[in-house]
Order: C-alpha cells, then structure tokens, then sequence
C-alpha cells in the first residue's frame, strides 16, 4: 500500500487540501466557520474550482511543461505556456462562481456581491493572485526538490571519484615502493647473503602489513611508524656507512590513539634513500626527525644529492611516489597540512605538518 501511495502519487491530495484549507482559515478567521461554510454554504463549490483547477494548473506545469521546456532549454517557450497555463486555469475558476450561482438559484451578488458584468474582478482580483500563487508554490517545491537531488547526486559522484583516485594512488605507491625494495634485497644478495636473509625477514613483514593491516581509510599512527623503522632498518644495510652518515630520531610524546592515512609518510624517506648523493671524496646524509604531539605531526627530512640532480621547479616534486604523496595530501588533508620543499644544489629537504583530524 506504501508503494502504490508513493507510486501514484496520493500524498499529494492531502498537502493541497490543507494549503487550500489553511488559506480559508485566514480568510474565514476560524476552524468552525470554515466547517459551516464547507458543510451547508451554498457557495462551497467555488472552493472545489479552486482546488481542482490550480492542482490541474500545477501537476501540467510540473510533468508536462517544465520537462519538455524548461529542461531542454526552450525558456521562452515555457513562460508563455505557463502564463496560459495560468490564465485557462483561473478562466474555469472565475466559471466556478457563475456555476454556483447558477446551481443555487441565486444571483451572482447575492452570493458574492458582484454583478456578472463585474467578471473582471472575479478573474484579475480574486482568483488570478490565488492561481499565481499556487503555480509558483508547487514549481519551488518541485524545483527546489530536483536541486537538491542534483546536490546529492553530485556529492555522491564526488566522493566516488575521490575514492576512486586515492585507490588509484595507493596503487600505484605500493607497486612503486616495492620494486625499489626488491632491488636493494636483489643488491644485497651478492654482497652478503646473511644480511639479505635479515632483509627478506624484513621485507616479509613489510608486505603483510601492506596486504593485511593498511587497506582502512586511516591506520594507527604505531603501526605506520613501525613499518617506517623496518624501512629504514632495509635501505641502511645498502648503505656504506663509513661514508653516509644517517640519524633518525622519534620524538614522540603522544602518539597513542592517533591515526593517519597508510603511506602517507613512506614517500618522503624513500625518496631520501633513493636520491642521496653518491660518489666518492664528499660527505653523504639522511637526518629525519619525526615529532608528534595531541595536535599535530611534524616531519623533517633532509638529504644530500649530486649537485647536477636538479628539478625544474623545487615545488613539483620529481618522480611517481612524491606526485602522488602529494595529492593524496590535497586530497585527504585539504586544509590540514602544510608541506615546504626544498631543492638546493647538494641537498634536498621537505617539511611535513599534519594535523590531527576529528573523528
């Protein structure tokens, strides 16, 4: 029964019934001459003309002349057949007058204190101002409906595509991330087959927290930081540490119960691994600090680089990984973040704030 009242629309006579009972209350000034006058005046029919014929008006402007008109763009068009809409409307409704003089047998001024040459008044005074009104109440409402199903519709294609894109982007993180991992072990293996053993330990720990642990919206920040430090513990053992020098320091003094968005960080210290300086006779270094408190998450990586390494803008960041941290940031960080990149000749810097968001 819900559905067929929905389907056919019958919710819809009970609102204009009492928008048309609510105006014949103002008018009568109470609930009880309303009653007396719907139950034994001779002038009720009047009233169903009104109602009748401005529902006509409203329901052929709504599903006739809006779709094939308004919609399509034919503004001119439109207006003209709604005010014809309006104007036939109210001359049935000034004929309503007449046909309830006629079937009372009473004169037209004994029931409504006009003559029948005084029809001008009945159509432009009393019933056009009342047909406009209507006409204009139910196109606001059905207007004012289809926006807000747009706007709804809108936002639902929006956040689709939002989340659409940061699945994009993870995707292609995780890919980018572990092929620079397989080629450290890769490397590892011929140097010393020990380490790249402890490595692949590594490394397996690694993958299942990115195939088990971090496929939420936000993860817990110790999660985060642990993968970060197993990482780290991966890309040292390539490094000639007699000639790099490298210095992570955690100052973290609440970092309980905080979540962050997985590989949101990851980005920025590989990109210090994979482009540190390289050759001989200079020095080499990687310093992070990472410092978080109840407000906001501050990171600080700096690294050297050849001096012939140098971007063409030092705010577009080179390479897959920094692109797409980037806009993950806009995207999931829009006004919570505060990101500064550094490019100078022999070294690279970036500084990351994030604030912590509401739940």
């Amino acid at each position: 029964m819900k559905k067929i009242i929905l389907r056919s629309k019958l919710y819809h006579i009970p609102f204009w019934l009492c928008y048309h009972l609510v105006w014949l209350t103002i008018n009568a000034g109470s609930i009880s001459e309303v009653t007396d006058y719907l139950l034994h005046s001779d002038t009720t029919l009047k009233f169903y003309f009104y109602v009748i014929f401005q529902v006509i008006g409203v329901y052929f402007n709504l599903y006739y002349l809006i779709p094939k008109f308004l919609y399509v763009g034919k503004y001119f068009s439109y207006v003209l057949s709604v005010l014809a809409t309006i104007l036939i409307c109210n001359a049935f409704i000034t004929s309503g007058y007449f046909l309830t003089a006629y079937l009372s047998g009473r004169s037209l001024f004994e029931l409504f204190g006009v003559y029948p040459n005084q029809f001008s008044t009945i159509y432009f005074v009393w019933a056009l101002p009342s047909t406009v009104a209507c006409m204009t109440l139910g196109m606001s409402i059905k207007l004012g409906k289809n926006w807000l199903e747009a706007e709804k519709r809108k936002l639902s294609l929006e956040k689709q595509n939002l989340e659409t894109e940061l699945k994009y982007l993870k995707s292609q993180i995780n890919p980018h991330f572990l092929f620079n991992t397989i080629n450290s072990i890769f490397a590892l293996i011929h140097k010393n087959p020990d380490l790249a053993s402890e490595s692949l330990a590594n490394f397996s720990d690694m993958l299942r927290f990115q195939l088990y642990e971090c496929n939420d919206e936000k993860i817990d920040l110790e999660k985060e930081l642990h993968f970060i430090e197993n990482f780290i513990d991966l890309e040292k053992l390539r490094l000639d540490s007699d000639s790099t020098e490298m210095q992570f320091d955690i100052l973290n003094h609440s970092k309980g119960g905080k979540k962050i968005a997985p590989f949101i960080l990851i980005p920025f210290i590989e990109n210090a691994f994979k482009h540190i300086s390289k050759g001989k006779g200079r020095r080499h270094f990687i310093h992070m600090s990472l410092q978080v408190d109840d407000k906001i998450l501050k990171l600080y990586i700096e690294n050297s680089k050849e001096s012939d390494e140098i971007y063409v803008d030092a705010k577009i960041p080179k390479g897959i990984g920094l692109q797409n941290v980037v806009r993950r940031l806009d995207l999931l960080y829009p006004e919570s973040h505060v990101l500064d990149i550094e490019n100078q000749k022999d070294r690279f810097s970036i500084k990351l704030e994030l604030e912590w968001q509401k739940s």
